[in-house]
C-alpha cells in the first residue's frame, strides 16, 4: 500500500465536476509503426497539442521495472523519503508544487536526466537498492528520450525543415536540460462526500519544454483542455505514451503547434502512479520561431533562451500564461 504524507483537503483545489467526455475515439493515436506517420502527427500538433502514440518501440519491461521501482520508493516512509528533498528545484516534494503557493493531491520526485549527477545526489537515498531504481530510471528515460527524438524527426519532416534533426538536437545535446518526474496521486475516499465536486492533483498548466513523453498506471485522472476550453478525460492505456507539445515548441513553430493545457484529478478509490519525461534544450539555448517556419508571416515571439523562459517560469503560478511576456504585440 502506497503512503503519502497528505495534505488536509481543504487546502488542496476542489472543481465542479462537469463530467468531461472520454474521447477514445477522437484522441489522435499515431502507430509508430506503420509507415509516414509525420503528417497525422502534425496535424495532432496542430489540433490538440497532443497525441496517444502506440507500437512505440520502449521495451515493456523498463516500463514495468521503473513502476515497480516508483511503488517502492512511494510505498517507503516519510522520513526516507524526505532525504531526496525539499526539491530545489530536484528532489522529493510532497503537495507544494513549486514555490508559487500551487499544491495538489500529489506526491512527487524529480531527477534530471544526467546519470552521473543522479548517481552521485540520489544514490544513497532510496532505501535498500538505490541501484536498482537508478537503472531502471536510466534503462527507462533512454528508450523513452529515443522515441521522442523519433517523433521530432517526423514533426521536423512534416513540417519540411531542414535539418531533419532541429528539433531533436536539443534533446541529444550533453548540454540539454531535460527532467523526468515521478508522481504518486494516492486514492482520496473522501471524495465521494464533496457533492460532484473533484480534488485537484496537479492543477491546469502547460510544460515549458519541447516535448513531454507520459504514461501511467491503468488509472484515470488526466484531462486536457480543447481549443475551447472544455475539458476531456483521457482514458488511461498503462501500455501506451501521451505526448504533449511543450510551450518552447510552440514558440519554435511559430504558434502552428500549441502546447497543451492539461491537469489531473483525484481518484477516489485507486492510486494513479505516472511517469513524464521532460525533453527541454540547454539552458543558453535561444529559443524563437525557426525562420522557415516564419517566411511570408510575422514571428509571434521574441527570441528568449531557455534559462530566461525556465528562470520566468520558475516564478510563475501554475495556471499562468508564462508565454504572455515573450509575446510580440502586433503593430496593428
Amino acid at each position: 500500500m502506497v503512503v503519502l504524507s497528505q495534505p488536509a483537503i481543504e487546502h488542496v483545489s476542489l472543481i465542479k465536476n462537469c463530467k468531461p467526455t472520454t474521447f477514445s475515439s477522437e484522441i489522435p493515436i499515431i502507430d509508430l509503426s506503420k509507415p509516414d506517420p509525420k503528417a497525422r502527427l502534425v496535424a495532432a500538433c496542430e489540433e490538440f497539442g497532443f497525441f496517444k502514440v502506440i507500437n512505440h518501440g520502449v521495451p515493456m519491461e523498463f516500463i514495468t521495472e521503473l513502476e515497480s521501482e516508483a511503488i517502492k520508493f512511494f510505498s517507503l516512509p516519510s522520513f526516507e523519503k524526505e532525504k531526496t528533498g525539499p526539491p530545489n528545484p530536484l528532489g522529493y516534494g510532497n503537495k507544494r508544487i513549486g514555490p508559487n503557493g500551487d499544491v495538489g493531491w500529489v506526491e512527487f520526485l524529480l531527477l534530471t536526466t544526467n546519470k552521473e549527477f543522479n548517481s552521485q545526489r540520489f544514490s544513497s537515498m532510496f532505501g535498500k537498492n538505490p541501484e536498482m531504481f537508478l537503472c531502471a530510471v536510466n534503462d527507462y528515460v533512454s528508450a523513452v528520450k529515443k522515441m521522442a527524438c523519433e517523433i521530432l524527426e517526423l514533426l521536423a519532416d512534416g513540417l519540411k525543415i531542414k535539418p531533419r534533426d532541429a528539433f531533436s538536437k536539443l534533446l541529444m545535446d550533453k548540454q540539454s536540460d531535460s527532467v523526468f518526474r515521478l508522481n504518486h496521486y494516492p486514492p482520496c475516499p473522501k471524495l465521494q462526500e464533496m457533492n460532484g465536486r473533484d480534488l485537484i492533483g496537479f492543477g491546469e498548466h502547460t510544460d515549458p519544454q519541447i516535448i513531454s513523453v507520459m504514461r501511467s498506471n491503468n488509472t484515470s485522472g488526466l484531462q486536457i483542455s480543447l481549443r475551447d476550453g472544455k475539458w476531456i478525460s483521457v482514458p488511461p492505456d498503462q501500455n501506451s505514451f501521451f505526448i504533449n507539445v511543450g510551450d518552447s515548441l510552440q514558440v519554435m513553430t511559430n504558434g502552428r503547434f500549441k502546447s497543451v493545457r492539461h491537469r489531473v484529478v483525484t481518484n477516489s478509490m485507486k492510486s494513479r502512479v505516472s511517469m513524464i519525461y521532460f525533453g527541454g534544450p540547454p539552458l543558453s539555448e535561444k529559443i524563437a520561431p525557426l525562420p522557415s517556419l516564419v517566411e511570408g508571416e510575422e514571428s509571434l515571439y521574441k527570441e528568449f533562451t531557455w534559462f530566461e523562459y525556465k528562470k520566468s517560469a520558475y516564478k510563475s503560478r501554475l495556471a499562468d500564461n508564462r508565454l504572455g511576456l515573450f509575446e510580440k504585440i502586433s503593430a496593428s
